[in-house]
């Protein structure tokens, strides 16, 4: 990638221009130092433009219909008048290639719409890849004029986790019929869900999907709500035939007005800021401890030793993190 000046991706992405967006996200997406440095200019220009936004995340088990119900939604939100941006966050795409280019091309409607905006997200080879990508990606969208952004994970492990700590409404979609309904989703991820919605309830799965519907609204009646004033519904939907996809929308804007209403949605938005900025402060002396020479020469014997059995784990992380306390000045290390 050509680097250009910074106010070649900041005017451009206030201008809406696609093409500049694309090329400002595959920046923030650059582990290389000049294009951080360049991605910290652009992000603060446009933070100022930042924060509007509806920021959705939506998950579920494998087959549950993830892409085909973000794009019946996205076409309807662009029916009301909405310009959705469509982020996929994939943790295992940086080995296999993951599912999301196939989402993409299965929202085949949506991608041809010029008011869509639809980028996938390769998180790399940590779960950290997704928060520090997916966050500052969603302030790229709204800074470019989309107001509805929707995060989607592929749900596996820890990823609903880092997406649910980064929008203001997390749905979690259940599959019916499955056999035993509670398997294959974590009583940790219906805890930090907004709302569950059974998917693929049309035609003779109409009566499976009810039963899904009812088991999991009991199992939400043992775990305490997040919040004062909401309480996570149960829905059911078709992605297929539209129906439900109204109800969720109006779910998602019911959760929004009674959460601004009683602060508690500032207060999520100013805990997820102070989170974030304590997670790149974590991640920031970690890179530059794993950069200090003294610590690139020893680590790999060190390592060795610990593997091998002969220090013991404590031993030799006390042994690095002592560099720290003895460090001289910067220019020595070099000489």
């Amino acid at each position: 990638m050509v680097e250009k000046e910074s106010g070649y991706y900041i005017d451009g992405v206030l201008e809406g221009n696609r093409q500049v967006l694309s090329k400002t996200i595959t920046l923030i997406e650059s582990a290389l130092p000049d294009h951080q440095r360049l991605t910290r200019e652009v992000l603060d220009a446009l933070l100022p433009h930042t924060g509007n936004s509806i920021r959705l995340g939506i998950t579920g088990v494998p087959g549950v219909g993830k892409s085909t119900f973000i794009e019946s939604l996205g076409m309807m939100l662009l029916e009301k008048g909405h310009r959705p941006a469509i982020l996929a966050v994939d943790p295992s795409s940086a080995r296999s290639g993951g599912s999301i280019m196939g989402d993409k091309t299965r929202m085949e409607r949506l991608a041809i719409d010029s008011r869509a905006f639809i980028r996938p997200s390769p998180a790399g080879n940590t779960l950290g890849g997704v928060a520090r990508k997916t966050r500052e990606t969603i302030l790229a969208c709204e800074a470019a004029g989309f107001d509805v952004v929707i995060v989607e994970t592929v749900g596996v492990g820890q990823s609903e986790y880092s997406v649910a700590s980064m929008v203001d409404f997390f749905l979690v979609l259940l599959l019916a019929g499955a056999g035993d309904e509670l398997q294959g989703i974590k009583r940790g991820i219906i805890e930090i869900a907004d709302a569950l919605a059974v998917n693929k309830a049309d035609g003779e799965n109409l009566a499976n999907a009810e039963r899904t519907r009812r088991a999991y609204e009991n199992a939400l009646h043992l775990t305490a709500p997040a919040s004062t004033v909401w309480s996570p519904p149960v829905l059911m939907c078709s992605a297929v035939t539209m129906a439900g996809i109204a109800e969720i929308w109006e779910t998602v804007r019911d959760h929004r007005r009674k959460t601004i209403e009683t602060g508690e949605f500032d207060l999520k938005r100013t805990r997820q800021a102070k989170d974030w900025f304590l997670y790149l402060l974590d991640e920031g002396l970690k890179d530059w401890f794993y950069q200090l020479p003294k610590v690139k020469r020893s680590l790999p014997d060190v390592r060795r030793h610990v593997e091998a059995g002969r220090t013991t784990a404590m031993a030799g992380a006390k042994l690095l993190l002592e560099y720290l306390e003895n460090r001289k000045p910067d220019h020595e290390h070099n000489r």
